[in-house]
């Protein structure tokens, strides 16, 4: 069985894939800190509760956290005995290369839901991701990734909003009755989600003015459906497309004979 983990800024998920499907979705917090025994330790534990078989003999990470990094690897070759597949890395192949400036790095998790994306969706895409920053990644007709956009996250903005104004509270991400708040947190509420709605609208808009093709919009993230509600900003919201997006690159490699 194959180990996808995706690692994030905020959040790392595990997902078991045995062949048709994946069995399982596993989510922690993500920590440097963290050793090979003390995820095996939470991992194994997880798995008996949902009665699924320690069975795993491949592993590929995307991760945005270089530091966590190391960590994983020794959980897969101390627990699973196998050489992990890193995205990002010179030794893992991807279905379509980047078409970016020479010498630029594309974060794997961009790499990774371009794959994902195109296996579902085709080519022509813009996809919204709401993690720790809210990234869009553009896919060619041909599946490459070709650039995009970075933002800052949603909470990654309230929380600084919070931090360097002292009279303003933390507030929840949530959708506000009215635009006009006649309150502090609905002010900010309001503020966070109609100013984020406009910045996917604005971007997206810009991007397709300029890519100059029809294409479809494809958000993904925690916070995806919340933007989603009652507006027109999406073609479609999955949930699993960096995972799947995963499971895409590991098997190109295995057809290459790469593992």
């Amino acid at each position: 069985m194959l180990l996808a983990i995706d690692c994030g800024n905020t959040n790392t998920v595990f997902s078991i894939w045995d062949g048709e499907r994946f069995l399982c979705t596993l989510r922690t917090s993500t920590e440097h800190q963290r050793t090979a025994d003390q995820y095996y330790v939470w991992l194994s534990t997880l798995l008996a509760h949902h009665r699924i078989p320690m069975e795993i003999d491949a592993v590929i990470i995307s991760s945005t956290v270089p530091r966590v990094v190391f960590n994983l690897r020794v959980l897969s070759d101390r627990y699973f005995n196998c050489r992990p597949l890193v995205v990002g890395k010179p030794e893992c192949l991807l279905p379509k290369l980047p078409r970016v400036d020479e010498g630029t790095q594309v974060g794997p998790d961009r790499l990774v839901n371009s794959a994902g994306a195109f296996d579902r969706y085709g080519g022509d895409l813009i996809v919204v991701d709401f993690g720790t920053a809210t990234t869009f990644d553009v896919v060619a007709q041909d599946g490459a990734y070709v650039g995009g956009v970075i933002a800052p996250g949603v909470n990654l903005s309230l929380q600084a909003l919070h931090e360097m104004a002292a009279a303003l509270p933390h507030v929840d991400v949530t959708k506000p009755q009215k635009v006009i708040g006649t309150n502090t947190v609905a002010c900010m509420q309001s503020g966070i989600f109609w100013g984020y709605v406009g910045l996917v609208r604005g971007v997206c808009d810009r991007i397709r003015g300029e890519y100059d093709r029809p294409m479809r919009i494809i958000s993904t993230g925690g916070l995806a459906p919340l933007f989603g509600q009652g507006d027109t900003l999406f073609d479609e919201f999955d949930e699993f497309i960096t995972i799947h997006g995963l499971r895409i690159i590991y098997d190109f490699n295995k057809a290459q004979g790469n593992v």
